[in-house]
């Protein structure tokens, strides 16, 4: 007889539809679908160029996630989005761990943060996966969660509410008068009083206490338990549950003759006021770590005042839209980002920049979305509102920031994942122990009970995050705007910071100062240069344009007009091909400069930037004219290289531009010659940031497009905030406002951030590497170790609160305090 195999259900066959980003051909498409169909499990792949989406089917064994990478593997993207979620009933890092494994568990999810001190999880997760779906897999692992509210709520996702800490303040009121009179007789031991109340008071008293004001601990334990899990609240909810058991078993087995039954309901109804009183504090100080970003909140107006016609309506923010013309009273706040076209005043910027001093806006300036219009009226056209505004896009990169998890934050979770089993097989054993050595075993229950107690997580997954928030905070009101916790983590150890020239040490408002021609026609030269440069947003282009608008000098007609980075522009102009840009590129295009190489070292002698203008004609290549720009230094950038370099960093200049004007202001700001990397293309700035970064780690600071491949090879890319929005991008922290001191602040608050978390961590194992052995030696109390449980996170969270105190060197310099 031949045996039948047992069979094993096959998982169901499914369909799975997704968008790829990068296809072009039919190429593209076979491709594609060779990538998907090599998978095992995929049975038919097939990817339509024209919708842009590949229809994969399997036998029901591939996550979409390898599909993803196999289609990233094959040179094309699929699509991700950004979902929060509010978190409700995580009590410590083990909560956040587990959270964090049933969530990376669902299909679809690349990317998943969820932070303890914000009640929040942050995911990356591919085009199209449902919300429910991750809101379900959080129910499963014992919590609750919601799609979080939108960037317009009034305080960040997973913040308790006012009448959440209310709440949790009457409790803790409530729990401290029922338990009073059951600690009373210790209270009373030193002045030789003994007020010891009968035991059935004590019940009376513990026992709402316990099942009610302590009911939380028991249900999030319980939940806890179904996903076959531990946290602190099981942790409490065990130790308390014992202390009150071994309470009630005594006094109902102690006959009435034989005295007064040994009861612990103080230790047991102790320990959960100590925790609540504990957790109320926690959630008063995480919700003063909040304090910048609600700020930052409370500056977006509700309303704005619109002309339409000859009527001004003051409508909701909502209905505001691009074009439209609001008008701004003095004392009122700015609703939308825009350009003034009337009027003239004064803005206070302070809570968006860090700059106290108001800021003169007239016609043609622009004006952005929170400031306060002081002493004028203004109308403005509306160039952004809602989430599309400077401010909105400053609370995003705080809230971010403040939700990422620094690299040290990763040792943390993994030391939390086995935390609470650890501690319980450790009381087990303190149990078993205690009552088999030394037959005792309402002390070994005791015992047992203070290591329960004791062994409190919660610090441990607050020392990280309630630090990144403080630190992003403060700092994000200085004017400084930290993208994520690993560039604030990073920062602290720093070695070296480069800089670029222009628009960062320099103002990046160049002049015109000279233009010779070959042929000693200026005008013509001039009016070629003003046309290659039209349209141009580049400083050295506004130049250009300003010299021939105030000489008189109009452009002529020229085509192909396009932008060579680093190099220069090109254009073409009656036939021929015309360059305007650096030395280094004309020498690529073999255009002699030797007629005006004499006129050229001198201006390069003076610090100036140069640009050659040259004609590929028919007969070959020739120069015709060299423009010589000045570029002012910033007032500030003296003070800030001396700020860096008393920090104990190197500091270094790489530019773009001719030598002779990179040293000569390097000279003027105290950076060495050798320190000065000049006539570097972006890519070669990248390089060279790369090759400083191997020797220790490396800043580098920009403000233009050509920066921003030097910005992301950085260990820490730096921007100014006068710069380009792709500069900014690239960049892990931004300068609000163009001041380079403010380069040594933020390298400051991430030196004072890191060490406030590496004491947060210090102290978050001492209190439980001294505590547990204590407790396994019967050398605590349970009501001290619910007591010292307790306070240890709000310690934890009171030493992250000094960094609330700190004020950036650049604003005291300036005045402020």
């Amino acid at each position: 007889m031949s045996a039948i195999a047992p069979t094993v259900a096959a998982p169901p066959a499914t369909q799975v539809t997704f968008k790829v980003l990068g296809l072009s051909c039919a190429s593209c498409v076979g491709r594609v679908e060779k990538a998907l169909s090599r998978l095992a499990g995929v049975q038919q792949a097939s990817v339509n160029l024209a919708t842009e989406s590949a229809t994969v089917q399997t036998d029901g064994s591939v996550p979409a996630t390898a599909l993803a990478d196999a289609v990233a593997a094959a040179g094309y993207a699929v699509p991700t989005e950004e979902i929060a979620l509010a978190v409700r009933g995580m009590s410590c890092a083990s909560c956040a761990g587990r959270i964090e494994k049933a969530l990376r568990r669902v299909d679809g999810v690349r990317e998943v943060s969820v932070n303890l001190a914000t009640d929040s999880a942050h995911l990356r997760v591919l085009a199209g996966t449902a919300s429910a779906t991750l809101v379900d897999a959080v129910r499963r692992a014992g919590y609750q969660a919601e799609p979080a509210s939108p960037a317009t709520s009034a305080a960040p996702a997973g913040a308790a509410a006012p009448s959440d800490a209310l709440r949790q303040r009457r409790h803790v009121i409530i729990a401290a008068l029922l338990t009073l009179p059951l600690v009373a007789p210790m209270l009373a031991l030193p002045f030789d009083l003994h007020p010891m109340l009968p035991g059935a008071w004590q019940l009376a008293l513990a026992t709402p206490v316990q099942f009610w004001l302590g009911a939380r601990f028991y249900r999030a334990g319980w939940r806890a338990l179904r996903a076959r899990a531990g946290n602190m609240d099981l942790l409490v909810a065990l130790g308390t549950s014992a202390a009150y058991g071994l309470s009630v078993f005594h006094l109902l087995s102690t006959p009435p003759h034989h005295g007064s039954a040994s009861l612990y309901f103080e230790a047991s109804a102790a320990v959960i006021t100590l925790v609540l009183l504990g957790k109320w504090l926690e959630a008063r100080a995480k919700w003063q770590t909040t304090e910048a970003i609600r700020a930052l909140q409370a500056l977006r107006p509700g309303q704005a005042r619109v002309r339409r016609g000859a009527a001004d309506l003051l409508l909701p923010i909502e209905q505001v839209r691009p074009g439209d013309l609001v008008v701004v009273l003095p004392g009122e706040r700015i609703p939308v980002d825009g350009e003034v076209l009337e009027g003239i005043s004064h803005n206070d910027e302070s809570l968006l920049t860090g700059e106290s001093l108001p800021v003169v806006k007239q016609a043609g300036d622009r004006v952005t979305g929170g400031a306060i219009n002081a002493d004028g009226q203004l109308l403005v056209r509306t160039g952004a509102v809602g989430s599309e505004t400077a401010l909105a896009r400053i609370i995003r990169l705080v809230e971010d920031a403040q939700a990422r998890k620094a690299p040290i934050q990763r040792t943390v979770d993994r030391v939390s994942a086995v935390f609470v089993p650890v501690v319980i097989v450790v009381a087990a054993l303190t149990l078993l122990g205690w009552g088999l050595l030394a037959g005792d075993w309402t002390s070994a229950t005791l015992n047992a009970v203070a290591v329960l107690v004791i062994a409190c997580p919660c610090a441990l997954g607050l020392a990280t995050p309630t630090a990144i928030m403080a630190g992003t905070g403060v700092a994000a009101r200085a004017g400084i705007l930290i993208k994520d916790a690993e560039a604030l983590e990073t920062a602290h150890a720093l070695r070296a910071v480069a800089f670029d020239k222009t628009g960062t040490l320099s103002r990046g408002v160049p002049s015109l100062q000279t233009l010779s021609a070959v042929d000693g026609d200026t005008r013509h030269a001039l009016s070629i240069a003003t046309a290659l440069q039209r349209g141009s947003e580049h400083p050295l282009a506004r130049a250009v344009l300003q010299a021939a608008s105030q000489r008189g000098v109009d452009p002529i007609d020229a085509a192909d007009i396009r932008a060579v980075p680093g190099r220069g522009v090109r254009g073409r102009i009656a036939g021929s091909d015309w360059l305007l840009g650096s030395t280094a590129w004309m020498q690529t295009e073999h255009v002699t400069i030797d007629p005006l190489a004499d006129q050229a070292s001198e201006q390069a002698t003076q610090g100036r930037s140069l640009s050659w203008l040259a004609e590929i004609g028919p007969t070959g290549p020739r120069l015709h004219a060299l423009l010589a720009f000045g570029d002012p230094l910033r007032s500030e950038s003296r003070d800030a290289v001396d700020a860096l370099q008393r920090l104990g960093l190197r500091t270094l200049m790489l530019s773009g531009d001719h030598r002779g004007a990179a040293t000569a202001l390097a000279r003027q700001v105290g950076i060495d010659d050798a320190d000065v990397i000049a006539e570097v293309l972006p890519e070669q700035k990248a390089e060279h940031v790369r090759r400083l970064a191997a020797s220790g780690r490396t800043a580098m600071v920009g403000d233009g497009i050509n920066d921003a491949p030097a910005l992301a090879a950085a260990d820490v890319g730096i921007a100014m905030g006068s710069g380009t929005d792709v500069a900014m991008h690239a960049a892990g922290i931004t300068l609000m406002r163009p001041d380079p001191r403010l380069i040594a602040d933020a390298i400051d608050i991430s030196r004072r951030t890191t060490r406030t978390i590496r004491q947060n961590l210090f102290w978050a194992f001492v209190y439980n590497l001294v505590g547990i052995p204590l407790a396994v030696a019967g050398l605590l109390n349970p009501i001290v170790a619910g007591a010292a449980m307790a306070f240890s996170s709000v310690s934890v969270v009171a030493n992250t609160l000094r960094l609330r105190r700190w004020r950036p060197r650049a604003g005291r310099a300036s005045g402020r305090t």
